[in-house]
This record gives structure tokens, C-alpha cells and sequence, in this order.
């Protein structure tokens, strides 16, 4: 009788402490397993960011910042889109073929609304940040410039749809990040309607 007792008691101590061991290990692998998730500082830099665009003139330029990269919204006027079609036959990619958009701006005017245009700043060679350059024929840049983006870094142009000039360093078109309008006058950047970028 006493072989018994001690077996059922053994076997009591032995599921006590399996059950015990198995918590330690819990208690100890929570904080392994939650330092490999990104902090929520990590996680607010790779969210979408809202943007205001009621007080944009037409033809200024609004900086916003996403992930870390500059943003670069633009109020263009009638005269600046009318411009776009004119440059076709010194660009690139005149089209957009290469997918460097959403497909909603694979367009003429690569955007959402004509009248706005929304990109990242950073230049497709190296990664400068062009300058906005809206003037027609300023001297530096030529008698035929008419509007868009210069990159001051080794010369790369884009025009009023960030799209690359032939015979500049850089290969392709700026990059239009995800984005989508919440009203008429704020934008959401890196999210649209199907999700985040």
C-alpha cells in the first residue's frame, strides 16, 4: 500500500512541477519573442501620414515627410499641364511604363487630380533631393525648360510629372508613393484604397 501512495503522490509532484516548468518558459520567452516585434516608434515611422493641402497655391510646393523620405506635393496650374505633353519626346518614359506608381497615376499627369501631384523627393541616381525649378527658361537650365525638377547633385531633370529627361544620370521616373484623398483638401499618404505601401 505504501508503493501506492508514493506513486500517486509522485505523479501529483512530477504534473506540479511540468506545470510550474512550463510557465517559467512561458515567463521567459514572452520577452525574447516581443524585442523582436518593431517598436511603435518604429511602427509610426512606416505609417501613412495625413497631409492638408487647402492653403497650396497653384504652382507652389508642399513638403511633408513619410518614412522618412521628403514628400513633395504640387498645386500644378492649367499652364504647367499643358506643358506635359510637349515634353514627351525628350523623356524617358513618357508613359510610365516602368512601374514606379500605383496604377491609378499611370497617366499623363502621373496623379489622382491633374492639378496635384504627389512623389517622393529623391532623385533615381544617388539619392539627392532635386530642386523645384517651376520658372520657363530660366538661364542656368536652358530656353526649352519648362518647369519641373532639377537635381543639383550631377544633373538629372524631371519635368512637372517627374518624369526623366533623356542623357541625365538618372534612369527612371521620380517614384508616386501609395496615396489617396480623404477629402478635397487632405491627402493620406502611404495608404490607399487597397491598403498600405
Amino acid at each position: 500500500m505504501q508503493a501506492q501512495v508514493n506513486k500517486a503522490r509522485r505523479r501529483i509532484l512530477v504534473a506540479a512541477t511540468s506545470v510550474v516548468g512550463a510557465a517559467g518558459i512561458g515567463y521567459a520567452v514572452v520577452p525574447f519573442v516581443a524585442a523582436m516585434e518593431p517598436s511603435a516608434k518604429a511602427r509610426a515611422a512606416g505609417a501613412p501620414v495625413r497631409a492638408d493641402i487647402s492653403k497650396l497655391e497653384p504652382g507652389a510646393l508642399l513638403r511633408v515627410k513619410w518614412r522618412g523620405q521628403p514628400i513633395w506635393i504640387v498645386s500644378r496650374t492649367p499652364e504647367m499641364l499643358e506643358t506635359l505633353a510637349s515634353n514627351d519626346p525628350k523623356l524617358v518614359d513618357p508613359s510610365s511604363e516602368v512601374p514606379q506608381q500605383p496604377d491609378y497615376c499611370q497617366n499623363p499627369a502621373r496623379s489622382i487630380k491633374p492639378e496635384y501631384w504627389v512623389a517622393i523627393g529623391i532623385c533615381t541616381h544617388l539619392g539627392c533631393s532635386p530642386n523645384y525649378r517651376p520658372e520657363v527658361a530660366p538661364d542656368d537650365l536652358g530656353e526649352d525648360w519648362k518647369g519641373g525638377f532639377f537635381c543639383p547633385c550631377h544633373g538629372s531633370r524631371f519635368d512637372l510629372a517627374g518624369r526623366v529627361f533623356k542623357g541625365v544620370p538618372a534612369p527612371t521616373n521620380l517614384v508616386i508613393p501609395k496615396h489617396t484623398y480623404l477629402n478635397d483638401t487632405i491627402l493620406l499618404i502611404g495608404q490607399d484604397n487597397e491598403g498600405t505601401a
